[in-house]
């Protein structure tokens, strides 16, 4: 919703650091009071009685109760539980409007396609070297892999990748490098 129906506020904010700073503010108590609808409800602990307390001989019995003193509390505790709003607040389905095209967010981040790209790279090198079985290679550029597959791209990649290495390739694979291969499956499937 804030990306389809405030960018222009955004943009006209970019600027001037006080008003981002009352807007980011603003955003902030919303999320908040979201993932906190009602106020907290006090919790009043009851102390554990201690471990020989059973054994003493000056307990008091029990006090006997009143049906009439009883049978008042729960119908005033019923009354309120009649009065009191929902604990749960309905949720309102809403249509979120598509928000600017994605050509007018990458031209302010222009270094995102690029910085994309490289991943890609590091992708594809790192799938060949496990083929070719330049393993100490592959082994330098894992982490960096294994951090690409969080984008939608690179997980498109690597299936791409393994795709091609299948229809040109029938080579047998050894251990370390199924372990890499399967590593990044994994990996990209989470």
């Amino acid at each position: 919703q804030l990306v389809a129906y405030e960018v222009k506020r955004m943009r006209a904010e970019e600027g001037n650091k006080q008003k981002v700073l009352r807007h980011i503010k603003e955003l902030a108590e919303k999320l908040y009071k979201n993932e906190n609808p009602y106020p907290a409800v006090t919790m009043h602990k009851v102390q554990k009685p201690t471990e020989g307390c059973h054994l003493r001989l000056h307990q008091k019995p029990f006090p006997r109760l009143d049906e009439g003193t009883v049978q008042w509390i729960i119908d005033q505790a019923t009354a309120k539980l009649q009065t009191a709003p929902p604990a749960v607040k309905a949720e309102k389905k809403c249509m979120v409007p598509s928000g600017p095209p994605i050509a007018a967010i990458l031209e302010r981040n222009g270094n995102a396609l690029a910085n994309s790209a490289r991943r890609l790279e590091v992708v594809r090198n790192c799938i060949s070297y496990v083929f070719e079985n330049k393993m100490l290679e592959a082994k330098k550029l894992f982490p960096a892999v294994l951090r690409a597959m969080k984008g939608r791209a690179a997980r498109h990649c690597l299936t791409h990748e393994l795709h091609l290495h299948v229809q040109q390739n029938r080579a047998v694979l050894d251990h370390q490098q199924f372990d890499f291969v399967i590593r990044m499956m994994n990996c990209c499937l989470q």
